[in-house]
């Protein structure tokens, strides 16, 4: 069946239909992994994005069992419940599919979903075209069906990916963490609970200020993160309780708004599983994973923040420090999955801080 990727400055890239037959439309954005898009496609950070991959063969080792809409618990294979991304775009589909864990292939899974994919058009001029000009809005028409363009930053993508009731994950540990779920991947539960912290995991929204915890995880999610007052509100007063936090992705430029600090939407942003970042006052580089449109302005700080890491390609901030409070962020995906474990050791940093009283260890 044929299909068409539309974008909104008038090009148009014709290929075939996959998945759902039917149009979407969002912000279309790329990403250069080479591997790992069962954890990629059901990552909340890309609600109201139609993602392509710039690796040409994609589908080759098909999808792990499970991962279909409203299914409960934190699967290992997958990073929420549902795919989150609108529409899928790839220069070439494999329909037949090889691996241990597969039960089914990328096609079969997009249609349970109901998520429509494009195959055949040359991902190599879109992503030239997006890093030259900019991410842009776009729109998948499958068979002459069409929809309006649509621009997701300018909703509350936050509120449809956060959990609607603060649920709990026992570890038998004796710390308890507090993660805001602003779309959080399911392997930053993980990294905690098998550290041995119990996790209180509530809304986007949700008042933890007059929680017992020992500290406060800020996840990653999706759009514009000015669009998120409530919760940059409930933060700057859990901030004065001198409680530790960490912000990650979307919870870094959370952390930063709260600071007083601006952020930035970014050209064509960092989609990868391959960033370089470094330390700063320091020569080492971390390799990270890392799925964000929007970046902080580390000049708009004030005196009592540090910048921690900057980014090597193109100098952006990748982190934040308090210089006397416990208070830190990344940009970067401590807990990968997928990609490198360069940087998983800041989880167990951050327990030293929630063990030792906010003082850092």
């Amino acid at each position: 069946m044929r299909a068409e990727l539309h974008l909104e400055d008038g090009t148009v890239f014709a290929g075939e239909s996959f998945g759902a037959s039917r149009p979407a439309a969002g912000e279309v954005v790329f990403n250069t992994g080479m591997v790992g898009y069962p954890e990629t496609l059901t990552d909340p950070s890309y609600a109201g994005q139609i993602l392509a991959c710039t690796y040409p063969l994609i589908g080759n080792y098909g999808v792990p069992p499970g991962g279909s809409a409203g299914e409960a618990g934190l699967s290992p294979w997958f990073e929420s419940a549902r795919i989150h991304v609108r529409g899928l775009v790839v220069a070439s589909l494999s329909r037949t599919y090889s691996h241990w864990s597969a039960g089914r292939s990328l096609e079969a899974w997009l249609k349970a979903e109901g998520i429509p994919g494009i195959t055949g058009i040359d991902t190599r001029a879109l992503t030239r075209r997006l890093r030259e000009r900019g991410t842009m809005m776009g729109k998948i028409l499958v068979d002459g069906a069409d929809v309006p363009l649509e621009d997701p930053n300018a909703q509350n993508l936050v509120a449809g990916v956060s959990v609607g009731a603060p649920e709990h994950y026992p570890s038998g540990g004796p710390l308890r963490c507090v993660v805001v779920d602003f779309g959080a991947k399911s392997n930053i539960i993980r990294s905690l609970t098998r550290r041995g912290v119990s996790v209180l995991r509530v809304p986007w929204n949700y008042d933890w200020t007059h929680e017992e915890a020992d500290g406060v995880v800020l996840s990653n999610g999706p759009g514009d993160p000015r669009m998120c007052a409530e919760a940059i509100d409930v933060l700057r007063r859990g901030m004065d309780r001198e409680i530790p936090v960490m912000g990650i992705c979307l919870g870094h430029q959370l952390l930063a708004l709260a600071a007083g600090g601006e952020t930035y939407k970014m050209r064509f942003g960092h989609r990868s599983q391959n960033q370089p970042c470094l330390q700063v006052g320091s020569r080492r580089c971390y390799v990270t994973s890392q799925n964000h449109g929007y970046a902080v302005d580390e000049r708009t700080l004030g005196a009592e923040w540090e910048p921690w890491f900057f980014n090597a390609n193109d100098g952006t901030n990748e982190g934040i420090r308090h210089r006397s409070r416990p208070f830190r962020s990344v940009q970067f995906h401590p807990e990968a999955t997928p990609g490198p474990s360069d940087t998983d050791g800041f989880f167990d940093s951050f327990i030293q801080v929630m063990a030792h009283d906010g003082q850092a260890a």
